[in-house]
């Protein structure tokens, strides 16, 4: 039996950011590029959503100290208008539970 000269198919499902074999476009990973933002009495916020299958490694978060898991839905803060600079923002950047962010107090300065 001749063999066929078509590729072989995959047979595990893709794994989140992994780029897809027939120029597929992942909507998830897409959505991610651009974030959202709030603003609040201690600053102007970016604040972007992780979903459970981009949330590989385990953080503490700064809201109630306790860790957030991997697997586990969160958020990435930055301060947009951080005193240094936008990449001084990014450089300090948290990740936080959802509740532990929307409850938050805020610190007056």
């Amino acid at each position: 039996m001749p063999r066929s000269n078509q590729p072989r198919r995959r047979t595990s499902p893709r794994r989140p950011g992994e780029p897809s074999d027939d120029g597929e476009v992942d909507l998830n990973r897409s959505r991610l590029g651009i974030p959202a933002t709030e603003s609040a009495p201690d600053g102007v916020w970016a604040v972007r959503t992780i979903s459970s299958g981009y949330a590989q490694k385990a953080y503490t978060c700064p809201g109630c100290h306790h860790q957030i898991t991997p697997g586990t839905p969160h958020l990435v803060v930055w301060q947009e208008d951080a005193l240094f600079g936008d990449e001084a923002g990014l450089r300090d950047r948290r990740h936080w539970h959802s509740n532990c962010w929307r409850g938050r107090s805020y610190r007056y300065r």
